[in-house]
């Protein structure tokens, strides 16, 4: 075997392992760690009968390394080193090394909590962070801890911090590994503003072709750029240069073509998404080209979608990207941002767990018996608000119970391996005689789309169903994976393939995504209002465009309008028929803004849906009530009938608040607005419009809010008028200002030594005194300096203009009148 970097360790594991306990393994790629550690481990003596599991995240890394090690071992797949994927698997009685993915992991412990047949559990490039890893982990420590004291885990990584991992296993030990790395020149080809991404890795993969040597690894975000790319490519690479996608939805075929040496003469271009960054050796590249960008998904527990976002690469992606260019010779790495921009990548790739959609594990807990998360040991702890998401979304599929537990139908879902909306879709459609097409559905949904965005197909999933179905060979061709899924789902759920023809579709798809089922708003351009609540928008032209109800599978998950995807027609005989437990009757009384009027309506709802609407026949005066109170605060308290009168009185109840304290009642705008169904229901019997409130007794239903005692305190001490020594009754004003303001003619307040007090004498109204003309003269609250200290001046003006009004020397003394005209003199009695 050639020598590896992590042969030096091999001796330090075995040594470590040979009593029960945990390991920590870091080593970079290209270190050996893969295929050298498992087999290092093949013959140790606590082996016995026991095999040791390995878990690569990936499917073509999975193939790949049990090719690896049985050709080390001068053996094919199958006898002592086996795998187990997805549709595939290579193992026999011989096995001693068996590789599985992530949901075979899951799986196997569900089966076996003790994994009695294995000895050890192997993480290989645990620093993927996917969310099944950290799961297999959880499970794996507690059946440990529970059942397998014996049980040996060894985490291995390529770049996570490896101390938390260590803790997390008990204090295990860590073991460093040198990488084998040849130097790496890096390279920044920054693009112009504005630039295409496919259009600036075409210029760098042209340019990297001409300047150097041997193979070329390019990195992009995902298959859609990948085929943009290769059909940019086509026609205008050098004679001998191939390209080669490289994806995880390729056929196996393809995939090894990609992985393989180029015939000899020849150059390749490797066109990959991430799934190239580790775990696997792509032969003879030199010459990496990195545009920096990844697809994740990002789950929104708000809207119970997921949609995937293009992000930057983190710092660690990138160097590992970089680290595939110096596996065989020194090698060159283009890098397609700012030299800059190297110190604002993020440190390394966020944890699956902390933005996926927990649907799945916590299902698996439930299967576990775990129902807090709490209960297992996690690295990162799922979050609360995608874990209680997931809880309800289970809830409504019946796969757990209200505490949690899970239910005959949840182990029915967790028994397939789907997304439990997409297993509940198979269940359901089996009792219906269903199965087959539901089965076919949920190859669509859970694999690539057969049909590219933007073809003529639009969403329809119809048109996906039928391309599934023919025959001929082009589709054949374009869906020979689908095929295989939907008859390894079949043969999983026990289902028989010849009732494929029957079901309907639209249905199906909502069986797996009821808050889904969506209903067509009015207009022109297609818009829909989900079930849940949420907006969806169809891309214009797209010939579901007509459909009056959908059953949506995928959309963007955009805040407010997220842009469907893939959808089926659904009829509402359908919704009626398959989902009555979702339905529900009931009467609405609601304010209408349009005719200013209470209405009454009976509707057959379905979440946020009304799929019939008509008149109900009578409401209940408290449900009528409710909703004019709605129409009142739309439109705000002034539309009661409000007399002057009404406001002074609101006006001398606050007056009283504010000088004497809390024992009065708040009767502002904004509290008696918020408190309709408190002081104002009683008096709203037999009205339904605003245009009735006009015959409101509005002055009964306010005093109503004072006791007896207040009502008499109220004309005591905040009285509506004040008498003046003239014999008028003067209406105060307390609505003008936080003082009450008494206005009165000059002529009317002689004889009046002191300004009137109210609230037991606490406060002097404001006196605005006014001339002849009923014009202010003065502004005062204290009448007796006025008195003193302004009348003689006052006199002296007024006297020259009104000189036919009274202007005494001395005002205390004079008599008061409402004329203000000077006194006749008296006649001599005879």
């Amino acid at each position: 075997m050639i020598p590896l970097p992590i042969d030096s360790l091999l001796a330090d594991i075995r040594r470590r392992l040979a009593n029960p306990g945990a390991l920590v393994i870091q080593a970079p790629p290209g270190a050996g760690k893969t295929t050298r550690v498992p087999l290092a481990l093949l013959d140790e003596p606590w082996l016995q009968d026991r095999k040791l599991l390995m878990l690569e995240p990936r499917r073509l890394a999975a193939r790949m390394a049990a090719r690896h090690m049985a050709a080390e071992l001068g053996e094919m797949p199958g006898a002592r080193v086996g795998y187990r994927v997805r549709m595939e698997t290579q193992v026999s009685g011989a096995t001693r090394i068996e590789i599985v993915t992530e949901g075979v992991l899951t799986r196997l412990l569900q089966d076996d909590p003790a994994l009695t047949r294995y000895a050890a559990v192997i993480f290989d490039e645990f620093h993927e962070r996917s969310l099944q890893a950290d799961l297999a982990l959880a499970l794996c420590l507690e059946s440990r801890s529970a059942l397998r004291p014996d049980l040996r885990i060894i985490v291995m990584s390529a770049t996570l911090e490896a101390l938390p991992v260590a803790e997390l296993l008990g204090g295990a030990p860590v073991l460093k590994s040198e990488g084998r790395m040849f130097p790496v020149e890096t390279r920044h080809l920054p693009p112009a503003p504005q630039a295409n991404l496919v259009a600036h890795a075409q210029y760098a993969v042209e340019k990297a072709l001409q300047e150097e040597t041997g193979n070329l690894l390019v990195f992009l975000p995902g298959t859609g750029e990948i085929h943009r790319l290769e059909e940019r490519l086509r026609g205008r690479l050098p004679l001998g240069v191939r390209l080669a996608p490289l994806y995880g939805d390729l056929d196996n075929a393809a995939q090894d073509r990609a992985v393989a040496p180029p015939p000899p003469g020849e150059r390749k271009v490797v066109l990959a998404t991430s799934i190239a960054e580790t775990s696997l050796t792509i032969e003879g590249i030199r010459v990496v080209v990195d545009a920096g960008r990844m697809r994740v998904p990002r789950f929104d527990p708000v809207s119970g979608m997921t949609r995937l976002e293009t992000v930057r690469v983190s710092r660690s992606s990138a160097e590992q990207r970089r680290g595939r260019a110096g596996r065989l010779g020194p090698g060159i790495c283009y890098r397609l941002w700012k030299t800059s921009d190297d110190e604002r990548l993020a440190p390394a790739n966020t944890p699956e767990i902390l933005a996926a959609d927990l649907a799945e594990l916590v299902l698996e807990l439930a299967r576990w018996g775990a129902r807090d998360p709490g209960a297992l040991a996690w690295l990162d702890p799922p979050p609360t608000a995608a874990w209680n998401q997931a809880r309800e979304l289970l809830r409504g599929l019946g796969a757990i119970d209200a505490a949690g537990g899970i239910t005959a139908h949840g182990r029915e879902l967790a028994a397939l391996p789907l997304h439990p909306r997409l297993a509940h879709m198979v269940i359901r459609g089996r009792a219906l005689g269903w199965g087959a097409l539901a089965c076919d559905l949920a190859a669509l949904l859970s694999e690539k789309d057969p049909l590219r965005t933007g073809a003529p197909a639009g969403a329809d999933l119809h048109l996906r169903l039928a391309l599934l179905a023919a025959h001929d060979a082009e589709s054949k061709r374009r869906t020979g994976r689908l095929r295989a899924v939907a008859a390894d789902l079949r043969r999983a759920a026990a289902i028989d393939a010849r009732d494929a023809e029957l079901g309907d579709e639209g249905v199906l798809t909502a069986f797996a995504y009821p808050d889904r089922i969506a209903q067509r708003r009015p207009g022109d351009v297609p818009r829909y209002l989900l079930a849940n609540g949420r907006g969806a928008l169809l891309q214009e032209g797209d010939p579901l465009g007509g459909s009056l109800w959908l059953a949506v599978a995928q959309l963007d998950g955009a805040a407010r309008e997220a842009k469907v995807f893939l959808a089926a027609r659904l009829e509402q005989r359908g919704i009626e028929t398959h989902f009555v437990e979702l339905l529900q009757e009931r009467e609405r009384v609601e304010w209408d803004q349009k005719t200013q009027a209470v209405l009454a309506r009976k509707r057959l709802e379905l979440g946020s849906l009304i799929l019939e609407d008509a008149p109900a026949e009578r409401a209940t005066p408290e449900a009528v009530a409710a909703a004019l109170f709605q129409g009142i605060q739309q439109a705000g308290l002034d539309c009661l009938p409000w007399t002057d009168g009404l406001r002074q009185w609101q006006a001398r109840v606050l007056f009283l608040r504010r000088i004497l304290g809390d024992a009065w009642p708040d009767v502002s705008d904004r509290v008696l607005l918020g408190n309709l169904g408190t002081w104002l229901a009683p008096y709203l019997a037999g009205m339904n419009r605003l245009s009735h409130l006009a015959r409101l007794p509005l002055g009964q239903a306010l005093a109503a809010l004072l006791d007896h005692r207040q009502q008499r305190d109220l004309e005591v001490q905040a009285p509506s008028h004040v008498a003046v020594p003239s014999g008028s009754q003067l209406r105060l004003d307390y609505a003008s200002g936080e003082t009450p303001i008494l206005k009165v003619r000059l002529q009317e307040v002689f004889g009046l030594a002191d300004t009137p007090r109210l609230a037991g004498g606490r406060v002097p109204v404001m006196l605005h005194l006014l001339s002849p003309a009923q014009r202010p003269l003065q502004t005062t609250q204290d009448l007796k300096g006025f008195w003193q200290r302004t009348w003689p001046e006052v006199k002296k003006e007024m006297k020259g203009r009104y000189p036919k009004h009274h202007w005494p020397d001395d005002p205390l003394q004079a008599p008061a009148t409402r004329a203000g005209r000077k006194p006749r003199p008296e006649r001599p009695k005879r």
